[in-house]
Parts: C-alpha cells; sequence; structure tokens
C-alpha cells in the first residue's frame, strides 16, 4: 500500500464536537459547560443546543465523560493519545 500524504487537519483535528440530536441544553442541562475548566462552551440561542465557543480545550474529558446522553464528544489529536 502506498503512502498518502494527508493535510495537518487530517493528522490533528482537535474539536469538541456535540451531536444536536442527542444535547438536551435545551431542557436545562448544562453539564457539559459546568465541568469544562476552559469555559470553551455554550448554549446557542438559536437552537438551545450546547456548541464549542472558541478552541482552548485541554482534552480533559469531563465533558464527554459526563454528559448524560453522550452528545459530546472530544478529538484527541493523534500526538496527544
Amino acid at each position: 500500500m502506498p503512502f498518502q500524504a494527508r493535510s495537518i487537519t487530517q493528522i490533528s483535528e482537535a474539536s469538541v464536537t456535540v451531536d444536536p440530536d442527542k444535547c438536551i441544553a435545551e431542557k436545562g442541562c448544562t453539564v457539559c459547560i459546568d465541568v469544562c475548566p476552559m469555559n470553551i462552551l455554550a448554549i446557542d440561542a438559536e437552537t438551545g443546543k450546547a456548541y464549542m465557543k472558541h478552541d482552548e480545550c485541554w482534552y480533559c474529558l469531563p465533558c464527554q465523560k459526563d454528559c448524560p446522553t453522550g452528545a459530546i464528544q472530544v478529538g484527541i489529536p493523534y500526538l496527544l493519545r
């Protein structure tokens, strides 16, 4: 199999994603926001769902681990795994 070069975004995609179908923030849940030490998550006023407002993630994972519905996914960069 030949080597395929990948762009930096493919190698180190680092973000917190929220599955809007699973997120229950519009029902009053703020667990992910409450446990984040960097305060990077917020509630979108239009959708009522959580979202990542800026990328300063420490990859500490309480948002993912404590989310009662499993809506949060933290993409840990390959070099940090």
